[in-house]
């Protein structure tokens, strides 16, 4: 008990043990600080000390001037401030307790890379309904069968508001809000950037993505099903009219990813059960794995996760220029992503430290994660390889749909340290993203379906 007071109270630098149950929701009198010294969805609700982090106080709910509805662009509401703070190679170690072993890399490495942080808006925000299932959901949700599986009672809201162990922190993130029909985009672009700085467009793709898990007003979904996207390419020309489905289920053990892939060339679809774990996407020249999409994606029985406690660091937010502003070449230099167009903020974290389990076998020896204590969805981390040396990084970067009460943190860049090469993904610049107001009938959403109509557009 003391040590969960412990973890709700301070700030950061904390710790939980490894004594404390995997499956322990949190008790009613504990549950009381959500809406009060917490927000909702387990949040610090006060600034910190200094000032530089602010109180939340609701999020970003109003549309700045010029913003047209449904347009699939989001317009910048900060897009007039000035960076307070440019981190370079002269005052890096001032501020490396706040910085990750990735950006620290990025500019020892890279004498023209710079972070310039902004000033930190508590933006996130969701839906009243979402905030009530979570709220239910401190006391009531429970994870199971040794962290790999959640109760599907849990579903329509964040399960863990005030996270126990590092799996908990996790499923956060996996089960984050992406708004209830969730999104799509006509040109959804991955990039890789080679050791010799040639950018090059891998990928154009029609995407889909949903998150069944709060759709619990639609009697025809899986309840089991929480995540569920698929992919048409369009460009470029050798690989058009190619796809892909991947769906996650709740109780991962049971239900492990079920993954199809169609090509034109045999014109059917096909199991595609290697797109997990350390398998490289192929279409991102091997520097991201299929195990951190979105930072983080599918079975989590490979690695420990230890949750470290939370801390304050600079990380991807509100970063509207990024992923509208900056397109196609003009977000890339030679090494990195063009500093002028990422915004970096201060903001509290969770850290989490995922050790490989012995006997089990995967790229990395270690990863750590940094995320967002309101959304979950901004975030980082750093990645090892089997020698202990700093391997990748990857950011991911949000922005506020504030028109839907949702936070979308879908554009994500990745580092290979060791090949010299960097890789963008979830690039829709050009296309936008679309929020879903009414999703298709389960009956449209099968693989078949979905290539017999998207394959034909």
């Amino acid at each position: 008990m003391k040590t969960k007071k412990l973890l709700l109270a301070s700030l950061f630098a904390l710790s939980v043990p490894a004594s404390v149950p995997a499956f322990a929701a949190v008790t009613a009198e504990e549950a009381k600080q959500l809406g009060t010294t917490l927000t909702d969805f387990g949040g610090i609700k006060a600034g910190n000390k200094d000032g530089t982090i602010p109180e939340y106080t609701g999020g970003l709910t109003t549309a700045p001037a010029g913003f047209k509805a449904n347009s699939g662009f989001w317009v910048d509401p900060y897009k007039d401030e000035k960076a307070v703070l440019r981190i370079d190679a002269k005052n890096v170690a001032q501020y490396a307790d706040k910085l990750s072993e990735g950006q620290k890399e990025l500019i020892k490495k890279y004498s023209d890379y710079y972070i310039d942080v902004y000033p930190t808006h508590r933006s996130f925000a969701l839906p009243e309904s979402v905030l009530k299932a979570t709220v239910r959901n401190a006391t009531a949700c429970k994870i199971q069968k040794n962290n790999y599986a959640v109760d599907e009672a849990c579903r329509g809201g964040l399960p863990f508001p005030m996270p126990q162990s590092g799996y908990e922190v996790m499923w956060n993130s996996l089960l984050r809000y992406i708004g209830h029909g969730g999104f799509t985009t006509d040109s959804g672009k991955s990039w890789i950037v080679d050791a010799d700085g040639r950018p090059t467009m891998t990928s154009d793709q029609y995407t889909m993505m949903e998150k069944p898990y709060y759709q619990t007003d639609l009697s025809d979904r899986d309840p089991q099903m929480y995540w569920r996207t698929y992919a048409v390419t369009r460009a470029p020309t050798r690989k058009s009219g190619a796809a892909q489905m991947l769906v996650d289920y709740l109780d991962t053990t049971e239900r492990p990813r079920r993954a199809w892939a169609y090509t034109t060339g045999q014109r059917r679809v096909k199991l595609a059960p290697e797109f997990v774990y350390d398998t490289p996407v192929s279409d991102l020249g091997g520097v991201t794995l299929y195990d951190e999409l979105f930072i983080f994606s599918g079975k989590m029985d490979r690695f420990d996760f230890k949750l470290v406690g939370k801390k304050e660091m600079y990380i991807p937010y509100n970063d509207y220029k990024f992923n509208f502003a900056c397109k196609d070449e003009t977000q890339f230099s030679k090494h990195h992503i063009n500093p002028a167009c990422e915004r970096w903020e201060l903001h509290r974290v969770w850290v989490v430290e995922s050790t490989l389990k012995p006997g089990m076998r995967h790229a990395y020896s270690k990863r750590t994660f940094y995320l967002d204590e309101d959304g979950y969805g901004s975030g980082m981390f750093d990645a090892f390889d089997q020698s202990g040396q700093l391997h990748r990084a990857m950011f991911n970067s949000s922005f506020q749909a504030y028109d839907h009460a949702t936070q979308l943190a879908l554009k994500s860049v990745t580092y290979d340290f060791n090949k010299g090469m960097y890789a963008v993904v979830g690039d829709a610049a050009i296309g936008g993203f679309k929020i879903v107001g009414k999703s298709l009938p389960e009956k449209d959403q099968t693989v078949e379906a979905m290539v017999a109509r998207e394959t034909t557009r």
